[in-house]
């Protein structure tokens, strides 16, 4: 399998995460005032002052609380393993970039003590230690670091050999749209953090539906191709991606008996003619403009191809917080004037 290839996902079709299916930030939660906790503004005087200090005492009590009751905490992950936790997790190692980004969103990123070397989002993640990737990962270095939490991809052996040197491992897979949310639920609640969770599962769908409501302005709906890779791998209607594609208005030519993300033929696309390509990976338009045969596929023939690479592929590449921002890229290739 292609370099781009080995970076998805290993024995199958390519998953975003690792490379992963491999821009304007993560979505920032609503400020502690917004959100409740504490009063917009002071009281009239000094009993008023009273009364702000006690219920800030009693929020803090009362999260306290919620910590305690909700800790020890036995759940089970992506791989039907059973993962207990005494206590919320202070040093976290995050060895799926999507992962990263979404113990970020949850606002846990000064947890994080390192992460696999893809991981990029957000900024300050850039700069803590790398711990190798899905195929090269660096158990020595993680056990070093003393985590009480990693979180790994089900996919390699990773969990086995930390598991075998006494860390408390979780394993995750999203590779459907509804796993998205599956994964900041679980992640929330891993770490003490899901009233967080919620609240970022309501910002993502409103993010969504935000460009599904843009994308519903179009008149019509093109058939679309979208390629991982040269391979080609491509990505099934019930993937992640293929749901946005949907969400954006687009018909995906690749029919989901073929699975999530599966391994195709060019001859396949030729025969199906799509209207639109889109492709994450670098010199794709000249890989797909010499195949032959495909100067007669509408797409080529109309210069109808998106190519999406760096930051801009992790936006689609990526089952995380910022899903929404990807959706916005295929809704603009999607119906350019």
């Amino acid at each position: 399998m292609p370099a781009r290839a080995a970076r998805l996902s290993p024995g199958r079709a390519p998953h975003a995460d690792g490379g992963e299916v491999g821009a304007n930030g993560l979505l920032p939660l609503a400020p502690a005032s917004r959100q409740g906790l504490f009063p917009t503004s002071p009281g009239p005087g000094p009993s008023g002052l009273r009364e702000v200090g006690m219920k800030r005492v009693l929020a803090f009590l009362s999260v306290l609380l919620a910590l305690a009751l909700a800790f020890p905490l036995t759940v089970t992950d992506d791989l039907g393993r059973t993962v207990t936790l005494k206590a919320p997790p202070k040093r976290i190692v995050t060895m799926l970039p999507s992962v990263t980004e979404t113990v970020c969103a949850l606002g846990a990123c000064d947890r994080i003590v390192a992460t696999d070397d893809y991981s990029d989002w957000p900024e300050s993640v850039k700069r803590l230690t790398k711990a190798g990737g899905l195929y090269n990962p660096n158990p020595e270095l993680i056990v070093s670091l003393k985590p009480d939490l990693v979180l790994v991809s089900k996919y390699g052996k990773l969990y086995e050999t930390l598991e075998r040197a006494g860390l408390t491992v979780y394993a995750v897979r999203t590779e459907t749209y509804e796993d998205i949310f599956k994964t900041v639920r679980a992640l929330g609640r891993l770490l003490g953090l899901s009233s967080e969770a919620e609240r970022l599962v309501a910002q993502i769908q409103k993010e969504v539906y935000g460009e599904e409501a843009r994308a519903a302005k179009a008149k019509g709906r093109p058939r679309v191709y979208y390629e991982i890779d040269p391979t080609p791998y491509t990505v099934g209607p019930e993937s992640f991606i293929g749901v946005l594609i949907a969400k954006a208005r687009g018909v995906n030519i690749v029919p989901k008996e073929l699975g999530l993300f599966p391994k195709i033929s060019p001859e396949f696309v030729l025969e199906k003619n799509p209207e639109v390509i889109v492709a994450t990976y670098p010199g794709a338009l000249e890989t797909i403009r010499k195949r032959p045969g495909w100067d007669r596929i509408a797409a080529v023939r109309q210069g109808r191809i998106c190519v999406y690479t760096g930051g801009e592929d992790s936006l689609l590449s990526r089952p995380g917080p910022r899903v929404a921002q990807g959706l916005r890229l295929l809704v603009d290739c999607f119906h350019k004037p």
